[in-house]
């Protein structure tokens, strides 16, 4: 076990305790507000002093607040400190006025800290998020049809334990194909990542590393068989541009939810080109945007912040933006406008989901007439496609801590054994800063 000392050189904190001497140093840190009060003059002229001065009161600052993803309420550890506080009251009734318990003013207070990165925050994101490009790189070499789903979580585990060191991941990973790609938090207990890779599938692969206490989140979709066909292909420059065009938008002062939409232009174009949406000639791909038709194919919103936790604190918090509560807009994990020092992801996608299609294209959807139903026929096994980054927000534009290959030459390139990083970067527009000059520590694991 390490000592005291030994953990605050290792997180870099002003002072550590042990959770056994919680109740210790809380009594401590009263009794220094307090004040010792010994003889019974003291006594009284502090009685006095309490009457007039109601400053002295002592106030506790419990965390308790909503998670604005989920709408669970973290409650406040109240059991722990009542009776604690109870029994020190009754002790010092003469020090302080009363003992306040406040549970309302930390968590925004908290919050909003985490909503913009240190330095050295932004260090270790970037690190992990590199870890976890190369863990998909190594994932991607090694696939084959006829693997099972599981068997790319395993690999992605594998390379980010034994090169990185990162035991951990930071959620579930995500490894569907074909149909199951569609499927926007697959692999949980109910779907563990159970079934066996098709040759012809599109894998979309959501996994990310944990080191440190934090975690990165990025997506990749590649053919199982490491050659896109012409259907994946369209659908993936769709999804390939939306991340160029927010790339292009981002920086300090630009509103999230215009990016979003931004990149349901995008995906939008790339439908209309596959002859799955059509755009009478008297309206414009906005028009389609407006009307909130992006959300049959996007239905969750481009990104969260990222750091402590995967989905991280802050998106909507007072004084910021509320929810819009328009389809696709209103699963945002945020709708703040962006500032420098910011982390978050940027994670547009295309899905064809089996409920959300037969909605839009009943007859009384008023987007059943934006819809070529039997082109769309062509899709129902498609599954979707994904590309997620980690990026940092600078004061006029961005950093991409993702290192992954992006473009269909760089896939298809790493999915015949090809040299990753490369030589040469073929779409700076993505802002992969480190993609040309990082350079793993140690050596990849054997081959399998």
């Amino acid at each position: 076990i390490k000592t005291k000392e030994e953990w605050k050189r290792l997180y870099q904190v002003d002072d550590v305790r042990y959770m056994e001497d919680l109740e210790d140093v809380l009594l401590e840190i009263m009794n220094v507000k307090a004040g010792e009060v010994n003889s019974e003059e003291d006594k009284e002229e502090e009685e006095d002093k309490k009457e007039k001065d109601e400053t002295n009161n002592i106030t506790v600052l419990l965390l308790s607040g909503p998670n604005s993803d989920s709408g669970n309420v973290y409650s406040p550890p109240t059991e722990t400190f009542t009776p604690l506080l109870s029994s020190h009251t009754t002790k010092h009734s003469s020090s302080f006025s009363k003992i306040i318990i406040d549970t309302t003013t930390l968590h925004p207070i908290l919050s909003e800290c985490r909503v913009l990165k240190s330095p050295h925050e932004r260090s270790l994101l970037r690190h992990v998020t590199e870890l976890t490009s190369l863990s998909h790189v190594y994932t991607m070499k090694h696939i084959k049809p006829s693997m099972m789903e599981y068997q790319g979580e395993s690999l992605f585990r594998h390379y980010a334990y034994f090169t990185g060191g990162a035991r951990h991941v930071g959620y579930t990973p995500i490894c569907g194909c074909g149909p199951n790609a569609s499927v926007l938090h697959y692999g949980h207990a109910a779907a563990p990542n159970d079934v066996q890779i098709q040759d012809g599938d599109m894998c979309l692969f959501d996994m990310g590393v944990e080191y440190y206490g934090y975690g990165s989140d990025v997506t990749c979709s590649f053919p199982a068989n490491g050659v896109f066909t012409m259907q994946q292909r369209v659908i993936y420059e769709g999804v390939l541009n939306a991340q160029r065009v927010v790339y292009d938008m981002c920086g300090d002062g630009t509103s999230w939810v215009d990016c979003h939409q931004a990149a349901e232009g995008e995906i939008l174009k790339a439908l209309i080109t596959a002859g799955i949406v059509l755009l009478p000639d008297d309206q414009t791909v906005e028009e389609l945007v407006e009307m909130r038709l992006g959300a049959v194919f996007m239905p969750h919103g481009l990104g969260h912040f990222i750091g402590i936790d995967t989905h991280d604190v802050g998106g909507y918090l007072p004084g910021h933006p509320e929810r819009i509560a328009k389809a696709g807009l209103k699963s945002l994990r945020t709708a703040r406008v962006l500032r420098a020092g910011m982390t978050i992801t940027v994670e547009p996608g295309c899905y064809f989901i089996p409920s959300l299609i037969e909605e839009a294209t009943s007859p009384s959807s008023p987007f059943c007439q934006y819809l070529n139903k039997d082109v769309l026929k062509e899709y129902v096994s498609f599954g979707g496609v994904r590309l997620e980054d980690v990026v940092e927000i600078t004061q006029d534009g961005c950093i991409n801590y993702t290192i992954c290959p992006r473009t269909i030459k760089e896939v298809e390139h790493v999915m015949r054994g090809g040299k990753w990083p490369p030589l040469c970067d073929e779409m700076p527009e993505l802002k992969r800063v480190n993609l040309l000059t990082y350079s793993p520590l140690v050596i990849n694991p054997p081959s399998i």
